[in-house]
């Protein structure tokens, strides 16, 4: 007699399996990466490419699915029946086959399971972050100086911000409203001296009777000669009053929390080219400080994506360098000798003759300590490994001392989040008013800023993601599932390991799956 389930049911079971899971997975400390001898381990994380993993990508000498096979996390996934179940169903595999969208995925459960129980807002936020991505290179200094602008009047701002149109007005003449805060029959006098229209004086005036917005203008009064000094970072904003308010809503939000972490305004503004990769590392508070403590050797990996990746795919195998008799400048000479490696030789090889990078390679050969003793932490980040660029780990190191206090973690964290939404809103309101952002996409990027930031570093595949609709059923229905999993960073590295999708193949687990269902 067949048994049905409900999906609700499934879901519960998944969830509580997921639970468990993580819980053993805990337990066992080492699940992942494996140490020792003979111990699986996983093959380097490559740079992403826009096409999926399967079968026929395993070419002959890649050991990679075969080890990742032998670990003990993935092991778990096989043997646990309702996980077993969940990472078998053609929805989760074809997220799997897009290993960054799986680390995204993982790193923000809940903005993805929102966003996706939508497919018409996915679809429309991973089609505009195809167009932010082409545009965001030109549109870096504008959005810097929107952050400029911002900077230590994020309570003004949010003043203005609660009226829409009087902002929009300001900010289409900034100059004329510079000395606007100079006393209170200013603002009563602002529409007629600037010529605003009975629109722009009626928002005045509802202005000047919201006391709370009136006393922080007052106790801020240079906010508009910070606008005025920036007049044109705002080009093209006031022509869309709440675009231009929400934009500046976060700009204030980003400002306000990259205070409250420590983080100058200098630092945090040439973070904002990197501000998905700074998100993924500041998640990651252990691998942060490691890299702030360790910045000149740590840029000097960054330099080669590949050689990073492997390193922190296999930081244990790292260790013996931390001791200065042996030799990492020789061993990366001659990398492809490991199998391990075989796929970034070439980029170890470069490595090797980069005299500079050696240098501070050898010159610092704890960074090899740090990484063994965070290879689980920085093994869930091999995947994004090709987005830490130097100049990004640079200024880090150039700011250890916010970035190394881990007792400011969460702070961290949240300035690092903050400025990744406001990155995506300050895109979308730069193509919108450039007309390359209709105004249904960029009100889906406003509403989703995380995802949409997230989908800005890879475009194509989450474009891909989006039109696949069991991969969206599965995460708006599996949230907490994938909560679980991203809570153990053993779990997520071997989840957001580009063999993982052809790993499942192999170990049968669809066949398996569908079998089990039938019966």
């Amino acid at each position: 007699m067949a048994i049905t389930i409900s999906n609700q049911q499934k879901m519960y079971l998944t969830t509580a399996a997921v639970l468990a899971f993580g819980v053993a997975a805990y337990g066992l400390g080492r699940v992942y990466p494996p140490l020792g001898p003979s111990a699986g381990t996983v093959a380097p994380a490559q740079r992403y490419v826009n096409n999926q993993v399967s079968d026929a990508d395993v070419k002959l000498g890649d050991t990679s699915v075969p080890e990742l096979m032998q670990t003990d996390a993935f092991e778990l996934i096989t043997k646990d029946p309702q996980l077993r179940e969940l990472v078998g169903s053609a929805g989760f595999q074809a997220v799997a086959r897009q290993p960054q969208v799986m680390a995204a995925v993982l790193g923000s459960p809940q903005a993805f399971a929102s966003l996706a129980a939508n497919p018409a807002a996915f679809k429309g936020v991973a089609q505009a972050a195809q167009s932010l991505s082409q545009l965001a290179p030109a549109a870096r200094a504008q959005n810097a100086a929107v952050l400029a602008a911002v900077w230590g009047h994020s309570k003004a701002v949010q003043a203005l911000v609660s009226q829409p149109q009087a902002l929009a007005a300001v900010l289409a003449n900034p100059t004329a409203y510079a000395n606007l805060g100079s006393n209170a029959g200013a603002f009563r006098d602002a529409a007629s001296k600037a010529g605003a229209d009975a629109a722009t004086a009626a928002a005045f005036k509802q202005l000047t009777a919201n006391s709370a917005a009136m006393a922080s203008l007052q106790a801020d009064r240079g906010v508009f000669k910070s606008f005025a000094a920036n007049a044109g970072a705002f080009k093209g904003f006031a022509a869309q009053p709440q675009m231009a308010a929400a934009v500046l809503q976060s700009a204030a939000a980003a400002a306000q929390l990259a205070a409250n972490a420590g983080i100058s305004q200098q630092a945090y503004s040439a973070l904002l080219a990197s501000s998905n990769a700074f998100s993924v590392l500041a998640g990651q508070p252990a691998a942060l400080e490691a890299v702030s403590k360790h910045a000149q050797a740590f840029a000097s990996l960054a330099g080669y994506p590949e050689v990073m990746a492997a390193v922190f795919a296999n930081a244990a195998a790292f260790n013996q360098f931390a001791n200065s008799n042996a030799s990492f400048s020789q061993f990366a000479a001659a990398a492809g000798k490991d199998p391990r490696f075989a796929n970034s030789a070439a980029s170890f090889q470069k490595l090797a003759a980069d005299a500079a990078a050696m240098s501070a390679l050898n010159a610092d050969r704890g960074v090899f300590k740090a990484l063994n003793a965070n290879a689980a932490v920085f093994a869930n980040l091999a995947n994004n490994a090709q987005a830490f660029s130097p100049q990004m780990i640079n200024v880090i190191g150039r700011n250890a001392a916010a970035f190394s206090n881990m007792a400011n973690a969460a702070q961290l964290n949240a300035a690092a989040k903050g400025l990744n939404a406001y990155n995506a809103n300050s895109l979308a309101a730069s193509a919108a008013a450039a007309g390359k952002l209709n105004a249904a996409s960029m009100q889906a990027v406003l509403a989703n800023p995380t995802a949409s930031a997230a989908m800005l570093a890879n475009p194509a595949a989450f474009e891909a993601i989006s039109r696949h609709g069991a991969a969206l059923a599965t995460l708006a229905s599996n949230q907490k599932a994938f909560a679980a999993l991203a809570a153990q960073p053993n779990l997520a590295a071997v989840m957001a390991n580009p063999s993982f999708s052809a790993a499942l193949n192999q170990a049968g687990l669809s066949q398996a799956t569908s079998q089990s269902q039938a019966k």
